[in-house]
């Protein structure tokens, strides 16, 4: 594997050969540190890469990306070494637009069809309604992540961890809501989608989530609803890796793999 791929993604590996790689995206202002219970939950030949987006952790030296291009060009650059397992992708709230940019890319570019897009708490590309919270004050910003949930929003009271956290929070809501593709290509990879019952706004937000039905030719979408706010996938870690391994069961059955030692 490449430097590149290696600095892009923190890999848990269970398996010496794996019959199928899942990449998860994380949202606004996330870490790969999100998916870490996720290896424990899922079977041993599924390998999960957790996608490191620059300007937090271990590359807070790096700048962050504050174009959606820019970001899905780069993933996919360092992607491009584990192509030789089939792929599914997950990502949750912006990491839903990263992943489904990545897809697009996978195919256009390099002929592979992801095995599943799985797209969690974020209306489709063409149906999602923008805050302008990026040209907000820092506290205008804060106040609306908060709104969302409440999955480790306390560290914005340290003003030490504040401090080191919001440019990269700032940068992430720049590029969400810049992204605003009005006519957005189908995919060939079917599409599941999730959402937190209490996600607010989610009356109105279902409707807009169900419009990912639109960008799969694949004649597979479904939409799966889970008890919670917007960072529902929290709680219901455990029910979530379920329904995930549920709809990748069939994918690269016909490999073999190597438990690690």
């Amino acid at each position: 594997m490449t430097d590149t791929a290696a600095v892009w993604f923190r890999i848990h590996r269970r398996a010496v050969e794996p019959r199928l790689r899942l990449v998860c995206f994380p949202h606004a202002g996330g870490t790969a540190q999100l998916y870490h219970g996720w290896p424990a939950r899922l079977p041993m030949d599924i390998e999960l890469l957790a996608v490191r987006y620059p300007g937090r952790q271990d590359r807070l030296s790096e700048p962050c990306v504050e174009d959606m291009a820019v970001l899905a060009d780069r993933v996919t650059d360092a992607l491009v070494p584990y192509l030789d397992r089939p792929v599914a992708l997950f990502g949750h709230s912006m990491g839903s637009a990263v992943a489904y940019e990545v897809a697009l890319r996978l195919e256009a570019r390099h002929g592979t069809t992801t095995a599943r897009l799985m797209v969690s708490g974020r209306a489709a590309p063409h149906r999602a309604r923008t805050s302008g919270l990026h040209e907000g004050d820092d506290e205008a910003l804060v106040a609306g992540v908060r709104s969302l949930g409440d999955l480790g929003s306390e560290v914005f009271d340290i003003p030490e961890l504040r401090e080191l956290l919001l440019p990269a929070l700032r940068a992430d809501y720049r590029l969400i809501e810049s992204y605003r593709p009005e006519h957005p290509t189908p995919l060939r990879a079917p599409v599941t989608a999730y959402i937190g019952d209490d996600d607010p706004g989610s009356g109105r937000m279902r409707e807009d989530v169900m419009a990912w039905a639109e960008l799969t030719t694949a004649g597979d979408f479904a939409l799966r609803a889970f008890p919670g706010d917007h960072f529902y996938l929290a709680p219901c870690e455990a029910e979530l890796t379920t329904d995930i391994t549920q709809r990748l069961e069939g994918v690269g059955r016909n490999r073999k793999f190597i438990a690690s030692p």
